[in-house]
């Protein structure tokens, strides 16, 4: 479970109904005509831009936003290095066997790829590829969430004039219907940033967080299997990799040795 966005949200909704009870009645940050012109606009735009096929998998990223797959890129070096000290003793060709076992399926066909004698630089350009076919599903996944941070906020600003522009318009003929043609310019606004930085933002970031997780994995199965085709040592190899870590996490790697 994502807990930080959970505990996010608990902490920003409740700071805003707390702005909201502290300084007024909360109805009247409840608008009908608002909440339909930026909350059911900007969904129908978002529904508008892409084909069925990508919104019908929408949930799998809400999904993926609150129950991001785990990974830990110091048990992926652990295991590289294990991979290393095998075709170091045995040769390249041992590999065969654990690679099937391996449960990643980028780490045993990067693997595969070495055991088949490839040449490194085509090794590398076919794993370059992988990453980076990777990063544009992903990018792609995010997509919708990012729009809607930039759609919200615009319908919000459309509800803005269209109750300006009914506020104006009866400003004559029936001066009572300008309180709520501002309260509904208003609270469109409202509504615009409130789904756009407190709902759809979080959102996206949590999808680009584990995203930068498996990315850092992956360049360090990348790296560490092209070094053990070079024939690396294992101790070289270990180093090298933990040098891709964050600061904090290659600090806590060297006091373990």
């Amino acid at each position: 479970m994502n807990i930080s966005l959970i505990v996010g949200w608990v902490m920003a909704f409740g700071l805003i109904l707390w702005g909201i009870i502290g300084g007024g009645d909360i109805g009247d940050f409840i608008e009908g005509q608002s909440l339909a012109i930026t909350g059911g606009g900007a969904i129908a735009c978002l529904i508008a831009s892409y084909p069925l096929s990508y919104l019908a998998g929408v949930p799998k990223k809400l999904i993926l936003a609150f129950l991001p797959k785990k990974y830990s890129p110091e048990k992926y070096i652990q295991q590289i290095v294990e991979y290393a000290q095998t075709a170091r003793s045995k040769g390249l060709l041992a590999l065969e066997e654990s690679a099937n076992q391996c449960p990643d399926p980028f780490m045993k066909s990067s693997l595969m790829l070495i055991v088949d004698a490839n040449e490194p630089e085509k090794v590398r350009a076919m794993l370059d590829d992988a990453i980076n076919f990777m990063c544009d599903r992903h990018e792609n996944g995010r997509a919708f969430f990012e729009k809607g941070v930039a759609l919200f906020p615009a319908f919000g600003m459309l509800g803005t004039l269209v109750g300006l522009i009914n506020m104006l318009a009866s400003m004559d003929s029936n001066p009572d219907g300008l309180a709520g043609g501002m309260a509904t310019a208003l609270i469109t606004t409202f509504y615009g940033s409130l789904f756009a930085n407190v709902l759809f933002a979080p959102i996206g970031m949590a999808l680009k967080n584990s995203h930068e997780d498996e990315l850092l994995c992956m360049q360090i199965i990348e790296e560490g299997v092209l070094a053990i085709a070079a024939g690396s040592n294992p101790r070289y190899i270990q180093e090298k990799l933990e040098f891709m870590l964050p600061k904090s996490k290659h600090a806590d790697a060297q006091k373990k040795k």
